[in-house]
């Protein structure tokens, strides 16, 4: 499943995250990626390694931190009911920022404002009840 923001999504995010200077690199990074959130986010994550990453090994960086991210994220109730309560307000400049600084003070996987920026986003498209059951990992699989 490729997770994409449609282009009015992906405007519609941009006029909402506009005044959040943080957010920019997200932004720019999506749009390069016609928003393509997996895509973008592996771009991130391989940025923030701060090594040469290519092909397979970015996808695997990739799941390696989803994985841990969902560890952290699906469990905390608090990050759901922010999440809820953002899709019953969305447009909310100040919920959607909020809901982003929470994620980086949640996790204790060393996660930048873009980053953040990402998976709030992906989050927030798929639904965090989905999000959970579609990064859960598969049975037999090395967690």
């Amino acid at each position: 499943m490729t997770l994409q923001l449609s282009p009015t999504e992906l405007q519609d995010i941009q006029q909402v995250l506009q005044d959040f200077a943080p957010a920019q690199p997200a932004i720019a990074t999506l749009q390069q990626h016609d928003g393509n959130l997996e895509t973008s986010l592996e771009d991130l994550v391989a940025a923030e390694a701060g090594a040469a990453v290519y092909g397979d090994e970015r996808k695997t960086l990739r799941q390696a931190f989803v994985r841990n991210l969902r560890r952290e994220i699906c469990g905390d109730d608090s990050f759901r009911a922010r999440v809820e309560e953002y899709n019953k307000n969305p447009g909310k400049a100040a919920l959607l920022t909020g809901l982003i600084v929470y994620l980086i003070d949640l996790v204790t996987l060393p996660i930048n404002p873009a980053i953040a920026t990402i998976v709030v986003l992906w989050v927030l498209k798929l639904g965090i009840r989905t999000f959970c059951d579609y990064t859960e990992p598969v049975e037999g699989q090395e967690d």
